[in-house]
């Protein structure tokens, strides 16, 4: 349930609570949601931000109280969707895995590799299948966006490469670190992996603002990452991401050419007759447009 129902926006923005606390942000007002898949992280903060109504959701909780593994990934996107979401962008740090990225750079990756254990990433089970299209995990005219926006801002910023979602909580060892090097991947991180995969299901399109803290453990100089290594340049990437953030809400919304809007159109292959009915009432904000009640 909503806490407010006429509370209605088509941009969602999922990071730390410093990507809200900007003095552009006005109309601020709290969201709590429930959804059948629990609570959120946090409410949403929702507010008008470049004449556009936001949702932002402290990914980890209110003073960063959640793990990665313990994150309810499907009740934030649920969240979203039932706030009339459809455009996500996350920020999130990560490390670097080349030497190309330097700590402070932006990366807007365009792909995934899996290395997480056993995490709740799909909103369907129960009495219905489906199977959307994930070559593509991100969407590529949000990606776009962000990168035009990343650019204007005057950060470095670099357009595609491969997240490594890794399960943490603690970081990678120094001979995991070297095989994602020689296999080609380009940043690592603990959380975007199921986000884009929800993310999808929802038909949201969603992109991802990787900022840049460290080498990881591979980088002579960088062997030994710390909490407080990564704080200290993510105090320094939050002035930045806000900025890129504010213009890509400007940019915002603009015409669906992507795909992501329709990911569930051929998707869902149980007879609609024979999906429980509490599934089909409990998942109509993602499939009633397919599946009527």
């Amino acid at each position: 349930m909503v806490g407010n129902e006429q509370t209605a926006m088509q941009i969602g923005v999922i990071g730390g609570s410093g990507l809200y606390k900007m003095d552009a942000l006005t109309d601020r007002e709290e969201v709590r949601v429930t959804t059948p898949f629990g609570d959120p992280s946090a409410p949403y903060i929702v507010g008008t931000l470049n004449d556009r109504r936001v949702a932002f959701l402290a990914r980890h909780g209110k003073g960063h109280r959640l793990m990665p593994s313990e994150l309810n990934f499907r009740a934030n996107i649920f969240g979203f969707k039932t706030l009339g979401v459809d455009w996500i962008l996350s920020a999130s740090a990560v490390g670097s895995l080349q030497e190309v990225y330097r700590p402070l750079d932006i990366v807007i990756p365009d792909q995934f590799l899996d290395r997480t254990r056993g995490r709740l990433s799909t909103f369907f089970g129960g009495g219905i299948v489906a199977h959307v299209g994930f070559a593509q995990p991100f969407c590529p005219v949000l990606s776009d966006i962000v990168f035009d926006s990343a650019t204007a801002t005057g950060a470095s910023v670099h357009r595609g490469g491969t997240y490594v979602c890794m399960e943490g909580p603690q970081f990678s060892t120094l001979a995991e670190s070297r095989l994602y090097r020689s296999w080609g991947m380009d940043v690592i991180g603990m959380t975007n992996l199921q986000e884009a995969k929800l993310a999808r299901e929802a038909e949201i399109c969603y992109a991802t603002l990787a900022l840049v803290t460290d080498y990881d453990c591979w980088h002579e100089g960088h062997d030994d990452v710390t909490v407080d290594m990564i704080i200290a340049t993510l105090s320094q990437n939050a002035v930045t991401a806000q900025a890129v953030v504010a213009d890509a809400v400007a940019r915002l919304p603009v015409a669906r050419g992507c795909g992501c809007g329709a990911a569930l159109g051929s998707a869902i292959i149980t007879q609609p007759d024979l999906i429980p009915p509490d599934v089909k009432r409990d998942l109509a904000p993602i499939i009633g447009k397919y599946v009527p009640e």
